[in-house]
Protein backbone atom coordinates (compact mmCIF):
# COMPACT_ATOMS: atom_id res chain seq x y z
CA UNK A 1 0.00 0.00 0.00
CA UNK A 2 1.58 3.61 -0.78
CA UNK A 3 1.32 6.31 1.61
CA UNK A 4 0.48 8.75 -1.20
CA UNK A 5 -1.16 12.25 -0.31
CA UNK A 6 -4.07 11.21 -2.48
CA UNK A 7 -4.16 8.15 -0.02
CA UNK A 8 -4.12 10.63 3.21
CA UNK A 9 -5.96 13.06 1.96
CA UNK A 10 -8.99 11.39 3.65
CA UNK A 11 -6.91 12.26 7.08
CA UNK A 12 -6.12 15.34 6.74
CA UNK A 13 -9.93 16.69 8.38
CA UNK A 14 -9.11 19.52 10.94
CA UNK A 15 -11.27 17.72 13.93
CA UNK A 16 -8.64 14.87 13.43
CA UNK A 17 -5.62 17.01 14.76
CA UNK A 18 -5.26 18.47 18.15
CA UNK A 19 -4.24 22.20 17.78
CA UNK A 20 -0.16 22.19 19.12
CA UNK A 21 -0.95 25.77 21.41
CA UNK A 22 -3.52 24.26 23.32
CA UNK A 23 -2.29 20.82 23.46
CA UNK A 24 0.47 22.71 25.79
CA UNK A 25 -2.00 24.14 27.80
CA UNK A 26 -3.03 20.53 28.36
CA UNK A 27 0.63 19.65 29.17
CA UNK A 28 1.12 22.38 31.36
CA UNK A 29 -1.99 21.95 33.31
CA UNK A 30 -0.58 18.18 33.95
CA UNK A 31 1.82 20.51 36.02
CA UNK A 32 -0.60 22.09 37.49
CA UNK A 33 -2.59 18.75 38.76
CA UNK A 34 0.90 17.92 40.53
CA UNK A 35 1.18 21.21 42.46
CA UNK A 36 -2.48 20.38 43.64
CA UNK A 37 -1.68 16.82 44.37
CA UNK A 38 -2.40 16.63 48.35
CA UNK A 39 -0.26 13.37 47.44
CA UNK A 40 2.70 15.43 47.25
CA UNK A 41 4.80 17.07 50.39
CA UNK A 42 3.92 20.74 50.44
CA UNK A 43 7.71 21.75 49.13
CA UNK A 44 7.25 19.71 46.24
CA UNK A 45 4.49 21.05 45.42
CA UNK A 46 5.43 24.61 45.33
CA UNK A 47 8.49 23.57 43.10
CA UNK A 48 5.59 22.61 40.54
CA UNK A 49 3.84 25.95 41.32
CA UNK A 50 6.96 27.60 40.32
CA UNK A 51 7.33 25.03 37.02
CA UNK A 52 3.54 25.81 36.02
CA UNK A 53 4.84 30.03 35.87
CA UNK A 54 8.15 29.28 34.87
CA UNK A 55 6.29 27.13 31.65
CA UNK A 56 3.93 29.62 30.73
CA UNK A 57 6.51 32.61 30.74
CA UNK A 58 8.41 30.46 28.03
CA UNK A 59 4.85 29.78 26.37
CA UNK A 60 4.27 33.58 26.21
CA UNK A 61 7.65 34.49 24.69
CA UNK A 62 7.71 31.91 22.39
CA UNK A 63 4.58 30.65 21.34
CA UNK A 64 2.24 33.19 22.18
CA UNK A 65 4.31 35.87 20.46
CA UNK A 66 5.01 34.08 17.30
CA UNK A 67 0.66 33.76 16.80
CA UNK A 68 0.64 37.27 17.76
CA UNK A 69 3.24 38.43 15.34
CA UNK A 70 0.88 36.40 12.68
CA UNK A 71 -1.60 38.53 13.46
CA UNK A 72 -0.10 41.70 13.39
CA UNK A 73 1.03 40.30 9.66
CA UNK A 74 -2.79 40.24 8.85
CA UNK A 75 -1.83 36.31 8.41
CA UNK A 76 -5.85 34.51 8.17
CA UNK A 77 -4.43 31.16 7.05
CA UNK A 78 -5.27 28.25 9.08
CA UNK A 79 -3.71 25.61 11.00
CA UNK A 80 -3.92 22.15 10.45
CA UNK A 81 -6.62 21.77 12.90
CA UNK A 82 -8.51 24.54 11.19
CA UNK A 83 -7.79 27.71 13.78
CA UNK A 84 -6.47 31.02 12.58
CA UNK A 85 -4.15 32.82 15.01
CA UNK A 86 -7.19 35.14 15.91
CA UNK A 87 -8.91 31.99 17.20
CA UNK A 88 -5.47 30.28 19.18
CA UNK A 89 -4.79 33.37 20.96
CA UNK A 90 -8.80 33.41 22.28
CA UNK A 91 -8.90 30.00 23.35
CA UNK A 92 -5.60 29.98 24.97
CA UNK A 93 -6.66 32.96 27.13
CA UNK A 94 -10.30 30.97 27.34
CA UNK A 95 -8.64 27.68 28.62
CA UNK A 96 -5.63 29.54 30.75
CA UNK A 97 -7.74 31.94 32.67
CA UNK A 98 -9.33 29.13 34.92
CA UNK A 99 -6.09 27.65 35.50
CA UNK A 100 -4.86 31.05 36.81
CA UNK A 101 -7.97 31.38 39.06
CA UNK A 102 -7.54 27.60 40.60
CA UNK A 103 -3.77 28.05 41.43
CA UNK A 104 -3.84 31.70 42.70
CA UNK A 105 -6.80 30.20 44.84
CA UNK A 106 -4.89 27.69 45.97
CA UNK A 107 -1.52 29.32 46.64
CA UNK A 108 -3.65 31.44 48.96
CA UNK A 109 -6.22 29.58 50.55
CA UNK A 110 -4.18 26.31 50.69
CA UNK A 111 -0.57 26.64 50.90
CA UNK A 112 0.13 30.00 52.15
CA UNK A 113 -1.76 28.09 55.44
CA UNK A 114 0.19 25.25 55.25
CA UNK A 115 3.46 27.19 55.30
CA UNK A 116 2.25 28.73 58.44
CA UNK A 117 1.64 25.42 60.52
CA UNK A 118 4.98 24.31 59.47
CA UNK A 119 6.74 27.51 60.96
CA UNK A 120 7.54 29.58 57.21
CA UNK A 121 5.64 32.71 57.12
CA UNK A 122 5.67 35.05 54.27
CA UNK A 123 4.44 37.86 56.15
CA UNK A 124 3.14 41.79 55.11
CA UNK A 125 5.15 44.69 56.76
CA UNK A 126 2.47 44.91 59.32
CA UNK A 127 2.51 41.41 60.61
CA UNK A 128 6.82 41.96 61.46
CA UNK A 129 7.55 43.57 65.09
CA UNK A 130 8.98 47.30 64.87
CA UNK A 131 12.26 45.80 65.67
CA UNK A 132 12.12 43.79 62.58
CA UNK A 133 10.75 46.33 60.47
CA UNK A 134 13.16 49.40 61.47
CA UNK A 135 15.94 46.54 60.37
CA UNK A 136 14.49 46.19 57.10
CA UNK A 137 14.37 49.40 56.86
CA UNK A 138 17.69 50.18 57.36
CA UNK A 139 18.54 47.17 54.87
CA UNK A 140 16.19 48.92 52.63
CA UNK A 141 18.71 52.04 52.64
CA UNK A 142 22.10 50.16 52.80
CA UNK A 143 21.31 46.90 50.29
CA UNK A 144 18.26 48.00 47.63
CA UNK A 145 17.95 52.08 47.45
CA UNK A 146 21.56 52.25 46.17
CA UNK A 147 20.32 49.40 43.36
CA UNK A 148 16.80 51.82 42.82
CA UNK A 149 16.39 53.69 39.29
CA UNK A 150 12.96 56.04 39.94
CA UNK A 151 12.06 57.06 36.26
CA UNK A 152 9.65 59.78 35.52
CA UNK A 153 7.52 60.11 32.53
CA UNK A 154 6.52 63.54 31.43
CA UNK A 155 7.46 65.17 27.88
CA UNK A 156 11.09 65.59 28.66
CA UNK A 157 11.36 62.36 29.80
CA UNK A 158 9.83 59.14 27.46
CA UNK A 159 8.22 56.50 28.70
CA UNK A 160 11.29 54.48 29.96
CA UNK A 161 12.55 51.32 28.42
CA UNK A 162 11.08 47.84 30.47
CA UNK A 163 13.27 44.48 30.39
CA UNK A 164 11.35 41.42 29.71
CA UNK A 165 9.89 39.80 32.56
CA UNK A 166 10.92 42.38 35.29
CA UNK A 167 8.30 43.31 37.89
CA UNK A 168 8.14 47.14 38.40
CA UNK A 169 5.89 49.55 40.12
CA UNK A 170 3.90 52.10 38.12
CA UNK A 171 3.25 55.23 40.55
CA UNK A 172 1.57 57.84 40.73
CA UNK A 173 3.26 60.81 42.95
CA UNK A 174 1.68 64.50 43.45
CA UNK A 175 3.72 67.74 43.96
CA UNK A 176 3.27 70.44 46.85
CA UNK A 177 1.44 72.09 43.92
CA UNK A 178 -0.77 69.71 43.54
CA UNK A 179 0.68 68.47 40.12
CA UNK A 180 0.52 64.93 39.60
CA UNK A 181 3.07 63.00 37.54
CA UNK A 182 3.17 58.96 36.43
CA UNK A 183 6.56 57.55 37.54
CA UNK A 184 8.25 53.65 37.36
CA UNK A 185 10.22 51.74 39.53
CA UNK A 186 12.03 48.87 38.66
CA UNK A 187 11.99 45.60 41.18
CA UNK A 188 15.84 44.94 41.05
CA UNK A 189 16.05 41.36 39.26
CA UNK A 190 19.65 40.83 40.66
CA UNK A 191 17.95 40.63 44.06
CA UNK A 192 15.58 37.75 45.45
CA UNK A 193 12.16 38.62 45.30
CA UNK A 194 11.39 37.12 48.51
CA UNK A 195 13.80 38.45 51.12
CA UNK A 196 14.07 36.06 54.67
CA UNK A 197 13.67 38.49 57.89
CA UNK A 198 15.82 36.34 60.17
CA UNK A 199 18.95 36.25 57.79
CA UNK A 200 18.60 40.16 57.67
CA UNK A 201 18.11 40.75 61.40
CA UNK A 202 20.89 39.32 62.20
CA UNK A 203 20.46 39.06 65.94
CA UNK A 204 17.84 37.18 67.93
CA UNK A 205 14.32 38.71 67.02
CA UNK A 206 10.98 37.18 68.52
CA UNK A 207 9.50 34.83 66.10
CA UNK A 208 12.98 34.71 64.45
CA UNK A 209 14.77 31.58 63.10
CA UNK A 210 15.80 30.68 67.16
CA UNK A 211 12.72 28.61 66.99
CA UNK A 212 13.28 27.16 64.14
CA UNK A 213 10.82 29.37 62.11
CA UNK A 214 11.49 31.09 58.64
CA UNK A 215 9.95 34.39 58.07
CA UNK A 216 9.89 35.92 54.93
CA UNK A 217 8.66 39.01 53.02
CA UNK A 218 8.05 40.37 49.53
CA UNK A 219 10.84 42.49 48.21
CA UNK A 220 8.13 44.76 46.47
CA UNK A 221 6.41 45.42 49.96
CA UNK A 222 9.31 46.78 51.16
CA UNK A 223 10.17 48.76 48.09
CA UNK A 224 6.77 50.31 48.35
CA UNK A 225 6.48 51.38 51.98
CA UNK A 226 9.89 53.41 51.53
CA UNK A 227 8.88 55.08 48.01
CA UNK A 228 8.75 58.23 49.51
CA UNK A 229 12.56 57.89 49.72
CA UNK A 230 12.60 57.93 45.70
CA UNK A 231 10.57 60.97 45.85
CA UNK A 232 11.26 63.35 48.09
CA UNK A 233 8.91 66.34 49.14
CA UNK A 234 6.12 64.51 46.61
CA UNK A 235 3.43 62.63 48.33
CA UNK A 236 3.13 58.57 46.65
CA UNK A 237 -0.51 58.80 45.58
CA UNK A 238 -0.47 55.12 44.73
CA UNK A 239 2.01 52.72 43.55
CA UNK A 240 1.04 48.91 41.38
CA UNK A 241 3.01 46.45 40.52
CA UNK A 242 3.07 45.20 37.00
CA UNK A 243 5.01 42.73 35.26
CA UNK A 244 5.44 42.40 31.08
CA UNK A 245 6.36 39.21 28.71
CA UNK A 246 8.06 40.04 25.63
CA UNK A 247 8.42 38.28 22.21
CA UNK A 248 12.13 36.36 22.54
CA UNK A 249 12.04 34.48 19.63
CA UNK A 250 14.87 34.33 17.62
CA UNK A 251 14.14 35.29 13.82
CA UNK A 252 17.58 34.53 12.40
CA UNK A 253 18.12 34.87 8.39
CA UNK A 254 20.73 32.11 8.29
CA UNK A 255 20.80 32.15 4.39
CA UNK A 256 22.29 35.26 4.95
CA UNK A 257 25.10 35.12 7.12
CA UNK A 258 28.27 34.99 6.75
CA UNK A 259 28.65 34.36 10.18
CA UNK A 260 26.22 32.53 12.18
CA UNK A 261 28.01 32.71 15.82
CA UNK A 262 28.24 37.11 15.12
CA UNK A 263 24.62 36.73 13.54
CA UNK A 264 23.24 35.03 16.64
CA UNK A 265 25.39 37.41 19.13
CA UNK A 266 23.25 40.38 16.99
CA UNK A 267 20.16 38.66 17.87
CA UNK A 268 20.43 38.32 21.11
CA UNK A 269 21.21 42.12 21.50
CA UNK A 270 17.71 42.54 19.98
CA UNK A 271 16.00 40.04 21.68
CA UNK A 272 15.46 42.41 24.83
CA UNK A 273 13.33 44.88 22.52
CA UNK A 274 11.24 42.20 21.31
CA UNK A 275 6.89 43.14 21.03
CA UNK A 276 5.51 42.85 24.39
CA UNK A 277 2.87 40.10 24.21
CA UNK A 278 1.66 40.17 27.79
CA UNK A 279 1.15 42.64 30.70
CA UNK A 280 0.15 41.35 34.03
CA UNK A 281 -1.48 43.94 36.57
CA UNK A 282 -2.30 43.54 40.43
CA UNK A 283 -6.03 43.58 40.58
CA UNK A 284 -6.16 47.07 42.52
CA UNK A 285 -4.51 48.97 39.82
CA UNK A 286 -6.77 52.01 39.11
CA UNK A 287 -7.50 51.74 35.08
CA UNK A 288 -6.09 54.94 34.09
CA UNK A 289 -2.92 53.32 34.84
CA UNK A 290 -4.00 50.38 33.16
CA UNK A 291 -4.82 52.76 29.90
CA UNK A 292 -1.53 54.29 30.45
CA UNK A 293 0.94 51.35 30.47
CA UNK A 294 -0.95 49.84 26.80
CA UNK A 295 -0.66 53.09 24.96
CA UNK A 296 2.77 53.19 25.71
CA UNK A 297 3.54 49.34 25.66
CA UNK A 298 2.36 49.90 22.20
CA UNK A 299 -0.53 46.65 23.74
CA UNK A 300 -4.18 46.23 23.70
CA UNK A 301 -6.24 45.25 26.81
CA UNK A 302 -6.20 41.38 24.50
CA UNK A 303 -2.77 41.30 25.90
CA UNK A 304 -3.28 42.09 29.19
CA UNK A 305 -4.06 39.74 32.50
CA UNK A 306 -5.47 41.01 35.61
CA UNK A 307 -3.71 38.72 38.58
CA UNK A 308 -5.30 38.55 41.71
CA UNK A 309 -2.36 37.85 43.95
CA UNK A 310 1.43 38.08 43.68
CA UNK A 311 2.94 38.61 40.35
CA UNK A 312 5.34 35.80 38.80
CA UNK A 313 5.10 33.43 41.00
CA UNK A 314 7.97 31.36 39.31
CA UNK A 315 10.33 33.07 42.21
CA UNK A 316 9.01 30.88 44.77
CA UNK A 317 11.11 27.99 43.92
CA UNK A 318 13.90 29.41 46.72
CA UNK A 319 11.39 28.25 49.03
CA UNK A 320 11.29 24.64 48.00
CA UNK A 321 15.25 25.44 48.67
CA UNK A 322 14.75 25.51 52.20
CA UNK A 323 16.85 22.92 54.37
CA UNK A 324 13.37 20.50 55.67
CA UNK A 325 13.82 17.07 53.98
CA UNK A 326 10.22 16.42 56.11
CA UNK A 327 8.50 18.47 53.37
CA UNK A 328 10.50 17.19 50.90
CA UNK A 329 9.76 13.89 48.52
CA UNK A 330 12.78 11.82 49.43
CA UNK A 331 15.79 12.31 47.30
CA UNK A 332 16.11 9.47 44.87
CA UNK A 333 19.54 8.54 44.28
CA UNK A 334 20.35 6.84 40.44
CA UNK A 335 22.40 3.73 40.74
CA UNK A 336 25.23 2.64 38.37
CA UNK A 337 24.70 0.14 36.49
CA UNK A 338 26.68 -3.58 37.85
CA UNK A 339 28.86 -3.80 35.03
CA UNK A 340 30.30 0.05 35.32
CA UNK A 341 31.52 -1.47 39.11
CA UNK A 342 34.08 -3.75 37.90
CA UNK A 343 38.10 -2.82 37.57
CA UNK A 344 38.16 -3.19 34.43
CA UNK A 345 38.56 0.64 32.22
CA UNK A 346 35.56 1.73 30.54
CA UNK A 347 36.43 1.19 27.39
CA UNK A 348 37.31 -2.56 27.68
CA UNK A 349 33.77 -2.99 29.57
CA UNK A 350 31.86 -1.26 26.31
CA UNK A 351 33.59 -3.21 23.86
CA UNK A 352 32.63 -6.38 26.18
CA UNK A 353 29.17 -5.63 26.11
CA UNK A 354 27.23 -2.69 24.48
CA UNK A 355 25.95 -1.13 27.29
CA UNK A 356 21.87 0.67 27.66
CA UNK A 357 21.47 3.54 30.04
CA UNK A 358 17.84 4.74 31.18
CA UNK A 359 18.04 7.64 32.84
CA UNK A 360 17.45 9.34 35.52
CA UNK A 361 17.16 5.73 37.31
CA UNK A 362 20.56 5.07 35.66
CA UNK A 363 23.07 7.31 36.83
CA UNK A 364 24.67 9.77 34.18
CA UNK A 365 28.36 9.36 35.71
CA UNK A 366 29.16 6.26 33.45
CA UNK A 367 28.89 8.90 30.38
CA UNK A 368 30.86 11.55 32.26
CA UNK A 369 33.53 9.04 32.93
CA UNK A 370 33.64 7.87 29.59
CA UNK A 371 34.58 11.86 27.69
CA UNK A 372 36.77 11.79 31.34
CA UNK A 373 38.60 8.79 30.47
CA UNK A 374 38.69 9.16 26.77
CA UNK A 375 40.35 12.66 27.72
CA UNK A 376 43.12 11.42 29.35
CA UNK A 377 44.05 7.95 28.03
CA UNK A 378 46.94 8.17 26.06
CA UNK A 379 45.49 5.90 23.43
CA UNK A 380 42.59 7.68 22.48
CA UNK A 381 43.19 9.61 18.90
CA UNK A 382 40.16 11.69 18.58
CA UNK A 383 36.95 12.80 20.03
CA UNK A 384 34.29 14.22 18.12
CA UNK A 385 31.29 15.12 20.23
CA UNK A 386 27.36 17.33 19.66
CA UNK A 387 26.60 19.49 22.34
CA UNK A 388 23.04 21.40 22.74
CA UNK A 389 23.08 22.39 26.24
CA UNK A 390 25.53 21.89 28.55
CA UNK A 391 24.47 24.01 31.40
CA UNK A 392 27.00 25.94 33.56
CA UNK A 393 30.17 24.92 34.79
CA UNK A 394 30.74 21.59 32.56
CA UNK A 395 33.11 19.10 33.31
CA UNK A 396 32.50 17.82 29.67
CA UNK A 397 33.82 21.13 28.49
CA UNK A 398 36.37 20.59 30.51
CA UNK A 399 37.23 17.09 29.75
CA UNK A 400 37.14 18.20 25.57
CA UNK A 401 39.43 21.34 26.68
CA UNK A 402 41.78 18.63 28.64
CA UNK A 403 42.04 16.35 25.56
CA UNK A 404 42.74 19.24 23.08
CA UNK A 405 45.90 20.35 25.15
CA UNK A 406 47.16 16.66 25.26
CA UNK A 407 46.96 17.01 21.61
CA UNK A 408 44.14 14.88 21.02
CA UNK A 409 42.05 15.54 17.52
CA UNK A 410 38.70 17.05 19.03
CA UNK A 411 35.59 18.05 16.74
CA UNK A 412 32.41 19.51 18.32
CA UNK A 413 29.77 20.50 17.08
CA UNK A 414 27.92 23.10 19.75
CA UNK A 415 24.65 24.00 18.47
CA UNK A 416 24.24 27.76 18.83
CA UNK A 417 20.63 28.19 18.44
CA UNK A 418 19.92 25.88 21.62
CA UNK A 419 16.73 28.56 22.42
CA UNK A 420 17.18 30.33 25.58
CA UNK A 421 20.97 28.43 26.01
CA UNK A 422 22.92 30.64 23.06
CA UNK A 423 24.76 32.70 24.94
CA UNK A 424 26.01 29.93 27.13
CA UNK A 425 26.92 28.41 23.80
CA UNK A 426 28.67 30.88 22.31
CA UNK A 427 30.60 31.21 25.53
CA UNK A 428 31.67 27.43 25.01
CA UNK A 429 32.14 28.17 21.68
CA UNK A 430 34.54 30.29 22.49
CA UNK A 431 36.31 28.19 25.32
CA UNK A 432 36.95 25.25 23.00
CA UNK A 433 38.18 27.11 20.27
CA UNK A 434 40.87 28.90 22.92
CA UNK A 435 42.11 25.48 23.52
CA UNK A 436 42.30 24.22 20.01
CA UNK A 437 39.06 22.58 19.48
CA UNK A 438 37.59 22.31 15.81
CA UNK A 439 34.27 23.74 16.58
CA UNK A 440 31.67 23.72 14.20
CA UNK A 441 28.17 26.13 15.07
CA UNK A 442 25.53 23.98 13.51
CA UNK A 443 23.92 23.60 9.94
CA UNK A 444 22.04 26.45 8.32
CA UNK A 445 18.62 25.80 8.61
CA UNK A 446 18.53 22.86 11.07
CA UNK A 447 19.16 22.42 14.51
CA UNK A 448 21.08 19.87 15.37
CA UNK A 449 19.24 17.73 18.05
CA UNK A 450 21.53 14.66 17.83
CA UNK A 451 23.54 13.69 21.14
CA UNK A 452 26.56 11.64 20.04
CA UNK A 453 29.86 11.09 21.06
CA UNK A 454 32.93 9.05 18.74
CA UNK A 455 36.10 8.01 20.40
CA UNK A 456 38.73 7.02 18.34
CA UNK A 457 40.68 4.72 20.08
CA UNK A 458 44.45 3.17 19.40
CA UNK A 459 44.53 -1.22 20.47
CA UNK A 460 46.22 -3.90 19.64
CA UNK A 461 44.10 -5.10 17.11
CA UNK A 462 44.15 -1.81 15.34
CA UNK A 463 42.17 1.30 15.85
CA UNK A 464 38.76 0.87 17.53
CA UNK A 465 35.53 3.52 17.48
CA UNK A 466 33.50 3.77 20.64
CA UNK A 467 30.31 5.42 20.39
CA UNK A 468 28.01 7.23 22.69
CA UNK A 469 23.93 8.06 21.72
CA UNK A 470 21.56 9.30 23.27
CA UNK A 471 17.77 11.33 23.66
CA UNK A 472 19.37 13.58 26.51
CA UNK A 473 21.67 16.47 26.64
CA UNK A 474 25.41 16.12 27.92
CA UNK A 475 23.90 17.83 31.19
CA UNK A 476 24.81 16.36 34.79
CA UNK A 477 21.73 18.44 36.05
CA UNK A 478 19.01 17.62 33.72
CA UNK A 479 20.06 13.91 33.05
CA UNK A 480 19.49 13.81 37.02
CA UNK A 481 15.55 14.93 36.19
CA UNK A 482 14.93 13.82 32.65
CA UNK A 483 13.94 10.51 31.40
CA UNK A 484 16.26 9.47 28.36
CA UNK A 485 17.86 6.91 26.72
CA UNK A 486 22.00 6.12 26.33
CA UNK A 487 23.43 3.65 24.57
CA UNK A 488 27.30 3.01 24.26
CA UNK A 489 28.45 0.82 21.80
CA UNK A 490 31.16 -0.79 19.51
CA UNK A 491 29.01 -2.19 16.60
CA UNK A 492 30.64 -1.97 13.45
CA UNK A 493 27.52 -0.68 11.53
CA UNK A 494 26.58 2.04 14.46
CA UNK A 495 30.26 3.52 14.73
CA UNK A 496 30.69 3.46 10.75
CA UNK A 497 27.42 5.51 10.37
CA UNK A 498 27.78 7.80 13.72
CA UNK A 499 31.92 8.55 12.16
CA UNK A 500 30.07 9.98 8.81
CA UNK A 501 26.96 11.45 10.26
CA UNK A 502 30.07 13.59 12.10
CA UNK A 503 31.75 13.70 8.76
CA UNK A 504 28.59 15.48 7.02
CA UNK A 505 28.33 17.32 10.06
CA UNK A 506 31.86 19.14 10.11
CA UNK A 507 32.32 18.74 6.64
CA UNK A 508 30.68 18.12 2.85
CA UNK A 509 28.21 15.77 2.18
CA UNK A 510 25.71 14.12 -0.12
CA UNK A 511 25.25 10.54 1.44
CA UNK A 512 21.86 9.51 1.35
CA UNK A 513 21.72 6.24 3.18
CA UNK A 514 23.17 4.67 6.49
CA UNK A 515 23.81 1.47 7.88
CA UNK A 516 21.64 1.10 10.65
CA UNK A 517 20.88 4.71 12.14
CA UNK A 518 17.73 6.69 10.88
CA UNK A 519 19.24 10.48 10.35
CA UNK A 520 17.21 13.60 9.58
CA UNK A 521 16.69 15.08 7.49
CA UNK A 522 18.16 12.56 5.21
CA UNK A 523 16.37 9.44 5.41
CA UNK A 524 14.66 9.40 8.99
CA UNK A 525 10.94 10.25 7.33
CA UNK A 526 11.20 7.61 4.52
CA UNK A 527 12.48 5.13 7.42
CA UNK A 528 9.60 5.77 9.44
CA UNK A 529 7.17 5.63 6.62
CA UNK A 530 8.24 2.67 5.92
CA UNK A 531 8.32 0.53 9.01
CA UNK A 532 4.57 2.51 9.50
CA UNK A 533 3.29 0.75 5.67
CA UNK A 534 5.24 -2.60 7.21
CA UNK A 535 2.90 -2.35 10.05
CA UNK A 536 -0.09 -1.64 8.14
CA UNK A 537 0.44 -4.52 6.18
CA UNK A 538 1.04 -6.92 9.39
Amino acid sequence: MLLSREYLKKYFNPANFFNRDLSWLEFNKRVLEEALNPELPLLDRIKFISIFFSNLDEFYMIRVSGLKEQIRANVFDTSMDGLTPHEQIRLIEKNLQPMLKEIYSYWQEKVIPELNENKIFICELNQLTKEERDGLNKYFLKEIYPILTPLAFDPGRPFPYISNLSLSFAILVKKPNGEKHFARVKVPSILPRLLRVDQIIKHKVSNGNSNGSYKYIWIGDLIRSNLNLLFPGMEIVEAYRFRITRDTDLEIQEDEADDLLQLIEENIKQRKFGNVVRLEVELQMPDYMIDTLIENLEITRNDLHIIEGNLGLSDVMLIYDLPLPHLKEKTFHPIIPKIFLEEENIFTLIKRNGVLLHHPYDSFAPVEDFIKEASRDPDVLAIKQTLYRVGLNSPIIKYLIEAAERKKQVAVLVELKARFDEENNIFWARELEKAGVHVVYGLLGLKTHAKMTLVVRREAEGVQRYVHLSTGNYNLTTAKLYTDLGLFSTDEDICADVSEIFNYLTGYSEQKSYRKLCVAPINQRERFLELIEREIKN
